[in-house]
């Protein structure tokens, strides 16, 4: 099996870290310390090593350390199918980030032939009961790891739906305005429905086909209203078709963007929003680990995992489980807690990072690497 991992990380001037150099090789790392010390603010660099604006959705000025504001960089060494990258991001005044992989400046779409990372973090504790936009980005997150394109598909719908909704707000009644964008929102948004599909099928057949202490779960793509139309053909007729009804709403109402996911916690048969907060969480790893198992047999190398506070809300018998399979997997997971003694059934190879803050700024200390 091939290596997909973050074997070197620097942090200059990212959030509360002034200067943080961690060399952890392919090996997972356990990341400890007290609350604000600055452990989520590494995970947070490194889901920078894949497409769009990182698990917590800020902008590029919100992560430049303060009061300093000066801007803020990361270079970190990517192993992946058995070469290394050398990547660089930065921000300077405020600006969007840039990207560069060996040397040669790069859209960000392009890490997603490079990595691929997936996460779990507290905000996504209430995924299942909230709306459906959390639900959706989870379900492209994985469909990312699976399929490069997903990227770039969903950044041009998202643009041209931006621009059919300012016709349809305008109240522009000419079709010639909607032709060209509605015909490109049916290509890129059969791609980002065929992908998801996809995405299902491959986690129902890794969960299926493993032996896990963690729940699986019957997932299954809604729509708003009617069925998603089956090919970009029967798409654009559709958009077409609701161009009057959109023009009352406003917005684009049609197509993949009123997609849903909707889980069912199979060995119960209980909808996943009904679950209790502990089934609900269990089922999110469950996913993951699913993911991973997947995508280490479609490419020969599972996703870097990002895993944060996650140890915490497991007992120990569930957590040595996740340590278990993030060994047999071959996975590099990032994981945060507050605690060393959380991270003591991790028998596997591992770093263990310990995090502290003094007069504001986080400090990173290898405490061993075993």
């Amino acid at each position: 099996m091939t290596t997909l991992a973050l074997t070197e990380l620097t942090l200059s001037h990212f959030r509360s870290h002034k200067l943080a150099r961690i060399s952890c090789g392919p090996l997972p790392v356990a990341i400890y310390g007290p609350n604000g010390a600055g452990k989520t603010n590494i995970l947070e660099a490194v889901s920078l090593f894949s497409p769009g604006r990182g698990m917590r959705r800020a902008s590029a000025e919100d992560m430049t350390r303060r009061p300093e504001a000066l801007g803020w960089k990361i270079t970190g060494l990517l192993q992946s199918q058995d070469q290394t990258h050398e990547i660089e991001m930065w921000s300077e005044s405020g600006n969007p980030r840039s990207t560069k992989a060996n040397s040669k400046p790069v859209p960000q779409n392009r890490l997603a032939d490079l990595s691929r990372v997936l996460w779990l973090i507290p905000a996504m504790d209430r995924l299942w009961i909230e709306g459906a936009e959390g639900r959706r980005r989870f379900l492209d997150r994985m469909a990312l790891s699976f399929f490069p394109n997903h990227a770039e598909a969903s950044l041009t719908y998202e643009k041209t739906m931006r621009e059919r909704n300012k016709l349809l707000k305008e109240n522009v009644r000419d079709p010639m305005w909607y032709g060209v964008l509605e015909t490109r929102l049916a290509e890129t948004g059969a791609i980002i429905h065929e992908n998801r599909v996809q995405t299902l099928t491959f986690l129902s057949l890794a969960q299926a086909q493993a032996e896990t202490p963690f729940p699986t779960a019957d997932l299954e793509l809604i729509h708003a209203e009617d069925a998603m139309p089956a090919d970009s053909a029967d798409l654009k007729d559709a958009f077409e078709a609701s161009r009057f009804r959109d023009l009352a709403a406003g917005r684009t109402l049609v197509g993949p963007h009123r997609a849903d996911l909707y889980g069912v916690f199979t060995a119960k048969g209980i909808p996943a929003k009904d679950c209790s907060t502990g089934e609900q969480k269990a089922l999110l790893i469950s996913l993951i680990l699913a993911n991973a198992r997947a995508l280490a047999e479609q490419i020969g190398a599972p996703p870097i995992l990002l895993l944060d506070e996650v140890a915490a809300h497991l007992d120990a018998d569930r957590r040595a489980a996740l340590y278990s399979e993030i060994s047999a997997l071959g996975v590099q997971a990032w994981m945060t807690g507050t605690e060393a003694s959380l991270f003591d059934s991790l028998s596997t190879q591992s770093v263990h990072l310990e995090v502290t803050e003094n007069t504001g700024i986080s400090e990173t200390k290898v405490i061993s690497q075993n």
